[in-house]
């Protein structure tokens, strides 16, 4: 059978020839600046709204979206110029452009929103009620809370234009500054610079030596860099504390709860509920670290094969068997990627000189999506694949919504993601052909566990603990090593050596500018796939249209509200996520049995 290559390098022209120098990405920038004049001009003649304006508020919620689409598409563009060279310099002229577009969005939305506010509620009540209204109600009503906020709409216009070249830059810095890092590595007898990207992925490097090398080296990197990342740091931090007391938010944790649109009772659920059950992870790090020889696991060996001579899966090989399982699942998931790959959505060419994050960027206005990526072989590397193809998936399911209705929570979207990789990996170990294949692939699926249940846990609880500290002022580069490894020391329950003190600096997370707090939503969207991919099996066939139908609604429902709906189960209950987590306690109990004469 003739085997089909695979393109690595994505197509960007599709969307804007030229890249940076795109003509129409120039006139698309300046359609946009035009279009945010032409409604800023027409909300100037408006006071509030009255009963018979539900049309008028139709029109402008329909302009309003098309203006967040354009200048999602806008940004979507340069964030994928920047992270295939993150030294070109056009397209760093062009995201301050963009920026600055933003900063006018938000102001024109700033002015929507004082409209709402001044419309008195009685009337407001009613014209929510209209039909033409429905599908806008989620949104609608969110901004009406946020224009309750102490801020006039003038002094909120101030807010949006200083962030541009301060609280946004700092975090485009940090992405300059860590895209142009590398480290010098003797490998296979070679000295050889490796992107930051590349040599993370050597965590999964076969041999030990060559783990242990790349994360001594990477530490040193960090150490090297840590007073100016520590800057970065306090600034975006202090910013936003700023921000949030202006607008008289004391607690950290309302926005980023707010913008994932989930109850503070649900997280509080989900740690309740990982924190009960984190000894079965602890018992399956212990373990692995009597198999090595090790006593506790070192930090460097978690991502680590578990034969000592794994698969090197080739990319094309990787697409094919995407292909395969996502066929067992429901056609329109594997005709999905097939659509990316023909289409040129994704990038995955191992090379130097790229950033290291990888990511999903959505193009909204034209309905497709590029998946970014340094594709090294490894069963990682598939399953970053895997879980970004979610992503783009979710986007697709999308397809013909409202502009508005288009964003979703990134805790849903960590839904799609996770759960891409559930299939891939389950059907990978229901159809291992040996044991030892099995062991390895079980492994793997154990390794996200304990991403989510202990990993995130440690960034959350160092996040929490960092904001209250720099409440009170600035956080010195040292003072952010204890406190990362102190969050680690409980997000681990002790069970790895050797951690990574540096995890605040090499975490891109934490320096994301809009989305805070972005950790618990992976956690929230592992165990929602969880509990998903449980219900494939009673749902059969039936299933993906539920599924796609679910994503859908992701972007004018609450989390509560969506799977109330949707699954019939109550979120703010620790019961629901006791479902999810079991699943995942059953795979270490597996593990461990099949593994039981390794440690004798």
């Amino acid at each position: 059978m003739n085997k089909t290559n695979y393109n690595q390098v994505w197509n960007l022209d599709s969307i804007f020839p030229d890249g940076s120098k795109s003509i129409q990405l120039h006139n698309h920038l300046q359609d946009i600046k035009e279009g945010l004049q032409l409604i800023n001009k027409g909300l100037t003649i408006i006071t509030k709204f009255n009963l018979e304006d539900a049309n008028n508020v139709l029109t402008l919620l329909i302009e309003i979206g098309n203006m967040k689409l354009k200048l999602s598409q806008a940004t979507s563009f340069i964030t994928c110029l920047l992270a295939q060279d993150p030294m070109n310099s056009d397209a760093n002229v062009l995201q301050s452009k963009i920026s600055n577009l933003n900063s006018e969005y938000n102001i024109m939305l700033a002015k929507f929103q004082a409209l709402v506010a001044n419309t008195p509620l009685n009337t407001w009540i009613e014209l929510l009620e209209s039909e033409l209204l429905t599908d806008f109600k989620l949104i609608l009503t969110e901004w009406r809370k946020e224009s309750e906020s102490s801020l006039t709409s003038n002094e909120k216009a101030i807010l949006s234009n200083l962030s541009t070249d301060g609280f946004h830059a700092w975090g485009q810095l940090y992405q300059t500054l860590m895209g142009n890092l590398t480290i010098a590595l003797q490998i296979d007898g070679g000295h050889q610079k490796y992107s930051i990207g590349q040599a993370l992925n050597l965590r999964s490097h076969p041999d030990e030596k060559v783990r242990q090398r790349a994360h001594e080296a990477l530490e040193l990197k960090w150490k090297e860099q840590k007073e100016s990342f520590a800057k970065i740091l306090n600034h975006l931090a202090g910013f936003r504390l700023q921000m949030y007391n202006l607008q008289g938010i004391h607690d950290v944790l309302e926005m980023p709860l707010s913008k994932n649109r989930m109850q503070k009772e649900t997280l509080e659920a989900i740690w309740s509920v990982v924190s009960k059950h984190k000894n079965p992870f602890t018992n399956y790090l212990n373990h692995k670290g009597k198999i090595n020889n090790k006593g506790k696991m070192q930090s460097y060996n978690f991502w680590a094969p578990f034969t000592i001579t794994p698969r090197k899966i080739d990319y094309d090989d990787a697409i094919d068997l995407v292909k395969l399982h996502f066929r067992k699942f429901g056609p329109k998931l594997e005709q999905f990627v097939i659509k990316a790959t023909e289409k040129g959505w994704i990038e995955a060419e191992n090379r130097s000189k790229k950033s290291a994050a990888a990511f999903c960027a959505g193009f909204p206005l034209t309905e497709e999506s590029r998946v970014f990526m340094t594709y090294s072989g490894t069963v990682m590397s598939v399953l970053t694949l895997v879980h970004e193809l979610g992503h783009a998936f979710h986007n697709s399911a999308m397809d013909g919504q409202h502009g508005l209705n288009k964003q979703y929570p990134l805790s849903i979207a960590e839904t799609a993601s996770t759960f891409s990789e559930i299939i891939l990996l389950d059907a990978a170990i229901e159809n291992a052909i040996t044991k030892e294949e099995r062991i390895m692939l079980l492994d793997e699926k154990i390794k996200r566990s304990v991403m989510n249940f202990m990993n995130i846990h440690s960034r959350f609880l160092f996040e929490q603990n960092f904001y209250e500290e720099r409440k009170t002022g600035y956080v010195s580069a040292e003072r952010l090593n204890e406190i990362m490894q102190n969050a680690i020391s409980v997000g681990y329950q002790d069970s790895l050596n050797n951690v990574s003190e540096h995890t605040w600096l090499w975490t891109p997370h934490f320096y994301m500018t809009n989305a805070p707090f972005y950790n618990f939503p992976y956690t929230f969207g592992y165990l929602l796939a969880l509990s998903l991919f449980a219900k494939v099996k009673e749902m059969g066939a039936d299933f993906e249209n539920a599924y796609i139908q679910l994503l859908r609604d992701s972007g004018k429902m609450t989390m509560e509200e969506l799977v109330l709906k949707h699954l019939n189960e109550d979120i703010t209950q620790e019961a629901f996520w006791e479902k999810g987590i079991m699943h995942s306690v059953r795979d270490v109990e597996l593990f461990i049995e099949l593994t039981a004469l390794e440690t004798n």
